[in-house]
């Protein structure tokens, strides 16, 4: 059977290099682009880490291609399974692709067709379950439990974390100094990554976690010091409705990170179309 993650909140900048030598010539090293405008408009020097370059359009693949890669020879064999309800989805149905390990994903029937339609073509079964009423977690403890897949979940996991935390160490090598890292947060797999090689690094760098106003459950987590949890959230950044941070990612969060923000949903679509339209 598999073995389950160490549950040690601690992840060190080692962990962060020896993903980003895993991940060389498998994931790409994503371009760093800057806005003339929004520089003037703030008067400072933005840089934007532009991971909707990278594979599947998200920085997922980088933790999936470490999970993957970590597992023993008779894990890969049996399979993997995790749930998402998307970008994660996808990285890992690629990452099994290019592995060749049998991948299984649990996906809300509200996931966005665009990413269901990816996760199966790259070769994952799909198994779909009403957010309403199930609960992915179950789901995909039930499918690990009957089949002896590995559980690769989207955020709660050391190896993730570490693949995670190479977006941030390839953008610190590439920038150097600084004044503050901009993250945004839903599970804390990018943010206790990213916080963990920034302040390795430079640890003048003020770290900050950035959530939607209406899913603030690691804002409040950060600031009350307890877990809280907000199930399925209805914000545009679908990427961020994961209900709370996880046993790992908490106390990583609660320990290198600086500061939370919320922001509006309005803000969050302006800025979409700020991107998309220049």
């Amino acid at each position: 059977m598999m073995t389950e993650p160490d549950q040690r909140p601690e992840q060190t900048i080692k962990s962060i290099k020896a993903a980003a030598a895993l991940l060389t010539g498998q994931a790409h090293v994503t371009p760093v682009l800057t806005s003339r405008t929004l520089n003037r408009q703030f008067g400072a020097g933005i840089f934007f880490k532009c991971e909707n370059f990278q594979r599947i359009g998200a920085f997922k693949f980088r933790g999936a291609f470490v999970a993957a890669s970590n597992l023993s020879d008779p894990d890969r064999k049996r399979g993997i399974v995790t749930y998402s309800s998307g970008n994660h989805a996808q990285a890992v149905a690629l990452v099994g692709r290019i592995l060749g390990i049998q991948t299984v994903v649990v996906m809300p029937s509200n996931a966005p067709t665009i990413k269901r339609s990816a996760t199966a073509s790259y070769g994952a079964r799909v198994v779909e379950y009403d957010p309403v009423v199930s609960s992915r977690d179950q789901i995909a403890r039930e499918l690990q439990s009957e089949h002896g897949y590995t559980l690769i979940p989207p955020y709660d996991h050391p190896d993730v974390i570490a693949g995670q935390g190479t977006a941030a160490l390839e953008l610190m090598e590439r920038i150097g100094h600084v004044d503050q890292l901009l993250v945004p947060c839903g599970g804390g797999s990018l943010l206790s990554g990213s916080a963990i090689a920034a302040k390795t690094l430079d640890p003048n760098c003020q770290v900050i976690g950035i959530e939607p106003e209406i899913a603030d459950d690691a804002t409040r987590s950060f600031y009350s010091g307890t877990l809280h949890t907000v199930h399925n959230p209805p914000t545009i950044a679908d990427g961020t409705r994961t209900p709370s941070l996880g046993n790992l990612t908490f106390p990583l969060v609660l320990q290198h990170v600086d500061a939370m923000a919320t922001v509006p949903e309005k803000a969050i679509v302006d800025a979409v179309r700020f991107f998309s339209t220049g």
